[in-house]
């Protein structure tokens, strides 16, 4: 009776280096996949945010109303749109369902810590052309963070009704701009799409360099 030939030392090496090649393979695999699966929910989580947060400007700045907040003592008129490159402040009424209805100033700005810079907005009850003090005071709220760079512009017509150049500032705090564009940039560098908004009810013949009285 003949007996069964086992296997050799080389047969035994070789079927454990087709394993293990086989091993690394498959790991290899997994883990190109697993990255590709985590790079894709990184950017489906950036794109939400980005659009979660467009959605939200946009909606409160063409909500802005010409309602006045302050007073300018040395212009002797009613401040409706403050605009800086780092902070925003206009009035718009805030939904019914958030139990804060109503008008409101929205108060628009960018905070460095050091460690990175955040949009962040607070809110406050506008009544009889003044901001009204909650107590306790509700802190302020982030919009967005990890940025590199947050800043805003501004735009209206010049003197011969033509689209006027991007502004810094918003000197005529009187009215509201015709235009604001909001730029986000992430902490690595990626630039948000570029957000430029209407306000509504803003005059279309608004100017820097025009008084209001002679408009």
């Amino acid at each position: 009776m003949r007996h069964a030939r086992g296997f050799t030392l080389i047969e035994l090496l070789l079927a454990t280096v087709l394993l293990v090649a086989g091993l690394a393979l498959a790991f290899t695999t997994l883990g190109a996949a697993s990255r590709t699966v985590t790079r894709g929910e990184a950017i489906g989580e950036h794109s939400e945010r980005v659009r979660s947060v467009s959605t939200f400007l946009r909606r409160r700045l063409t909500g802005a109303r010409p309602v006045g907040f302050a007073f300018d003592q040395t212009r002797a008129v009613a401040m409706r749109f403050v605009g800086e490159p780092q902070r925003m402040r206009f009035v718009a009424d805030l939904p019914d369902y958030l139990g804060r209805g109503g008008p409101y100033l929205h108060d628009l700005s960018v905070v460095d810590d050091g460690e990175g810079v955040r949009l962040v907005i607070s809110m406050s009850m506008v009544l009889a052309g003044e901001v009204v003090e909650e107590r306790p005071e509700r802190p302020p709220e982030v919009l967005a963070d990890n940025l590199r760079e947050v800043r805003f512009r501004y735009r209206a017509l010049d003197e011969r009704g033509r689209m006027g150049d991007w502004q810094d500032r918003w000197e005529a705090s009187e009215q509201l701009p015709l235009q604001v564009e909001i730029t986000l940039v992430d902490r690595n560098g990626r630039a948000w799409p570029p957000l430029v908004v209407a306000p509504p009810l803003a005059p279309a013949f608004s100017s820097f360099n025009v008084p209001l009285e002679t408009q």
